[in-house]
């Protein structure tokens, strides 16, 4: 007679879902209080009339029906979309070119640190230093224009080169970081494009726009797309330099926004603006995805 043998059950192994969880659970709270309920919060108070003394009074529409027929909106978001036309193109540019010398010619990394320089100092203290500088009668940079024979530039001071100035200081701020991003993307290129196609006799300006450039639009798409939103939230810059000066013609519209909330106590209207601000910035992301085919990738 067999007696039949008995084994003990297996045992499912254990997941790591609880493990998971408990690590993502920090910035998955961080995200709900600072993030998702600020925003669902702000979207009700855009159809309310609220300043922060009386309980907020629902209003349907007219904060919407108000902006569409505000000047001073429209005007500002003229000036935040030349900003951000003026700060893209100069700092992409910038960035492009610093990137493909760093990877052409050198690669150090002390080189690599002092390009990142400016983009360790904040936007507050880059924004009071470049103030000085910029100063028209005191300032080190007319003290140089002068010098070269040229009359003081009102850089801060004037209609025309306060857009223009502002976007600069901030190209010069974040132009190292963007290039490092840059850097980053050019490193996946294989070198034995560059290696083949220098048998073949091309010189390094055709290798950049056969080689570099195409394999390079996937970085270059999804550093568009950072840049571009963080150009049309441009306030701390403004708020130290200009303060929408001169004749609002640097009032881009995160300063109007923050004015119309803080200065005027219209949170409902403030609101409204911010949830159109987050709507164009929603639509100007999905094309510039669909446009540069961000996703997709020419490397085999």
């Amino acid at each position: 007679m067999t007696v039949a043998s008995t084994s003990p059950p297996l045992r499912r192994p254990r997941g790591d879902g609880a493990l998971a969880a408990l690590f993502v659970a920090p910035a998955m709270l961080g995200f709900l209080v600072f993030l998702l309920w600020p925003t669902l919060r702000g979207v009700y108070l855009s159809f309310t009339r609220f300043n922060l003394l009386t309980p907020a009074e629902w209003v349907g529409l007219d904060n919407y029906v108000r902006m569409v027929n505000d000047p001073i909106f429209w005007d500002s978001l003229t000036v935040t979309v030349e900003y951000v036309a003026i700060n893209i193109g100069v700092q992409t540019v910038s960035a492009l070119a610093i990137a493909v010398l760093l990877q052409r010619l050198t690669q150090s990394a002390v080189l690599r640190g002092i390009v990142l320089t400016p983009y360790l100092m904040s936007n507050v203290v880059a924004g009071i230093v470049w103030l000085w500088i910029l100063d028209t009668q005191l300032g080190i940079g007319n003290e140089i224009v002068a010098g070269l024979g040229f009359d003081r530039i009102p850089f801060l001071a004037d209609e025309t080169w306060a857009i223009p100035t502002i976007a600069v200081i901030n190209v010069w701020r974040h132009v190292g970081y963007t290039a490092l991003l840059i850097f980053a993307g050019l490193q996946a290129i294989p070198t034995d494009m560059y290696e083949a196609a220098k048998v073949d006799g091309a010189s390094e300006w055709r290798m950049f726009w056969r080689i570099t450039m195409p394999l390079l639009r996937p970085v270059l798409a999804v550093v568009l797309i950072m840049t571009v939103i963080g150009s049309f939230q441009v306030f701390d810059t403004v708020a130290v330099t200009t303060a929408g000066g001169p004749a609002n013609a640097t009032n881009v519209l995160q300063f109007y926004i923050y004015g119309s909330a803080f200065g005027r106590f219209q949170f409902g209207y403030a609101s409204a603006m911010s949830v159109a601000l987050l709507v164009v910035l929603s639509a100007i992301t999905f094309l510039q995805y669909r446009l540069t085919r961000a996703g997709h990738t020419d490397l085999g």
